[in-house]
């Protein structure tokens, strides 16, 4: 698993950001672009923002028991997977915005570094371990960028 961290992959990743256009279409899948980038902004936001609703304790438990390994591990997603209600996006996003939100939102990340996060309690799975982050930023980034082809 690459390491979103290190400068080079940063750069990396938002040369394959900066590739998409709006009319980007998917290999699978029914996002279109400007719904994949809102999408893909979703896990910055419960990273950086108060803007989603915290699980409750059990809910925690359950996200935890099952479905923090998918997340957090290097295994790859699967194609056409479920998506958690508060990632599923279905109006029109402004496109430039969503690609413009999704850099800024890469760049803090490297600019705030693995140690940060080491540690760092996550919105859905409690404290994560640096490569915990890393695989959950990278591994969704990577799956959806190479589902638009780029």
């Amino acid at each position: 698993m690459k390491n979103i961290f290190d400068q080079n992959v940063t750069n990396e990743v938002i040369e394959r950001v900066n590739k998409l256009e709006s009319s980007t279409k998917p290999e699978w899948g029914k996002m279109s672009a400007d719904q994949m980038l809102a999408h893909c902004n979703v896990t910055y936001e419960m990273a950086y923002e108060d803007k989603h609703k915290k699980p409750n304790g059990f809910a925690k438990f359950m996200l935890k028991l099952f479905v923090k390994n998918t997340v957090v591990s290097e295994k790859p997603y699967k194609r056409n997977g479920r998506t958690a209600p508060q990632f599923l996006i279905t109006d029109n996003k402004n496109f430039e915005e969503e690609k413009k939100r999704l850099i800024d939102y890469l760049e803090k990340t490297q600019n705030l570094g693995e140690t940060y996060f080491d540690g760092r309690e996550s919105h859905s799975f409690g404290a994560l371990n640096k490569q915990e982050w890393n695989n959950m930023f990278y591994k969704h980034l990577d799956h959806h960028l190479s589902q638009f082809g780029v």
